[in-house]
């Protein structure tokens, strides 16, 4: 599932606990949330110090799409590279 996807039915559901609902409970709303997140995305973010929710999601967003760009950029190297000793 991606932050995206994960970040909207989060926030579906998170309608039903009214304690998370208002300003004072945003740090624990963040919380909840890095929970769910991947160890590399949480690690990769800089999680600890996020503590508005609107920021944690949109740098999670960041941080994945810039991870499977990087990821396709490699594996796109490697394949050039593999094609060329087959020759």
């Amino acid at each position: 599932m991606s932050v995206a996807e994960y970040a909207a039915k989060f926030e579906d559901l998170i309608r039903y606990c009214p304690h998370y609902n208002n300003a004072k409970s945003e740090r624990s709303k963040c919380v909840k949330f890095e929970n769910g997140l991947r160890p590399e995305i949480k690690a990769g973010i800089g999680y600890p110090e996020l503590r508005q929710f609107a920021t944690l999601v949109n740098k999670s967003q960041i941080y994945e799409e810039d991870n499977k760009a990087k990821y396709s950029h490699y594996k796109a190297q490697s394949e050039r590279r593999n094609a060329g000793q087959n020759r």
